[in-house]
């Protein structure tokens, strides 16, 4: 079994993305993430004044006017406690240690010093995933990692607790594109940089293998007009650095007034008879 810390060929991702630079990266979804986060961060009401940007991306994120914008290596390149603004720019999901960078991000950042972070989840490319494992089984026999595992927002929720983020919260908003066939997705995938880079990938599909995955694909999910969907479900985190001016949950039985009485009900000590 490869261990969490190998998941990833961070060489052939470093590839795959100097590729899709070269020939002009298919942006939308990071600007849909970039919009998205920066509602969030207008509905806050505090202002930043010094902010890190980390992703291999940074042109579309422009909006957050980072004062440094750093690749998202396994060791960041950021000060300690030098920011009170930090962003993850969609490519936590590829990253082999995904809670030690936002430790990293949390102690780049001030007291009570705020981080955002956007990455795709678990429902996102779920068509092609069932598409080529159905293929591989009838044509191969076998499976083989051919679209990356994703988290669900309650687990990658649960990122922010383990990196000793407070007041995290986690959400999530789906995309559905379409495409006139799935190799056009297959092509566009690669446009974002974000091909298979799994260290336990195996070369190219095989011919017939690649035939069963089209049939099977436009068969379980083709669309009335004959394109197919693409679902990609970006999750959104937000935490903060942890600071003693910052609100605390109240001690269980600690409250002062009843709950019946601030919704303007009646209190039953217990279920009426039958």
């Amino acid at each position: 079994m490869v261990s969490p810390s190998t998941l990833f060929d961070l060489q052939a991702r470093a590839r795959f993305r100097a590729r899709a630079k070269a020939r002009g990266v298919a942006d939308f979804l990071h600007k849909h993430a970039a919009l998205q986060l920066q509602e969030r961060l207008e509905d806050i009401n505090k202002s930043f004044t010094k902010s890190a940007f980390v992703g291999w991306f940074p042109e579309v994120w422009q909006d957050f006017e980072p004062d440094i914008s750093v690749l998202d290596d396994e060791t960041l390149d950021l000060p300690t406690q030098a920011f009170d603004l930090a962003v993850h720019g969609l490519c936590l999901h590829a990253a082999n240690d995904p809670v030690g960078q936002l430790v990293q991000m949390r102690r780049a950042l001030k007291p009570d010093g705020l981080l955002l972070a956007a990455l795709f989840g678990g429902e996102t490319l779920h068509e092609l995933r069932y598409a080529l494992a159905q293929a591989e089984v009838v044509v191969e026999g076998g499976l083989s990692p051919r679209v990356a595992p994703m988290g669900d927002v309650r687990d990658l929720g649960g990122l922010l607790q383990r990196a000793g983020l407070a007041l995290p919260v986690a959400d999530a908003t789906s995309l559905t594109v379409t495409y006139e066939t799935p190799l056009h997705l297959m092509r566009d995938l690669r446009a974002m940089g974000e091909a298979n880079t799994m260290t336990e990938r195996r070369g190219g599909l095989h011919r017939e293998t690649l035939a069963k995955a089209l049939e099977i694909y436009q068969t379980e999910f083709g669309l009335p007009d004959g394109r197919i969907p693409a679902t990609f479900e970006i999750i959104f985190l937000t935490g903060w650095a942890p600071s003693a001016t910052q609100p605390k949950p109240l001690r269980p039985g600690s409250a002062t007034a009843r709950l019946a009485e601030a919704l303007g009900t009646k209190e039953f000590k217990g279920l009426p008879d039958d």
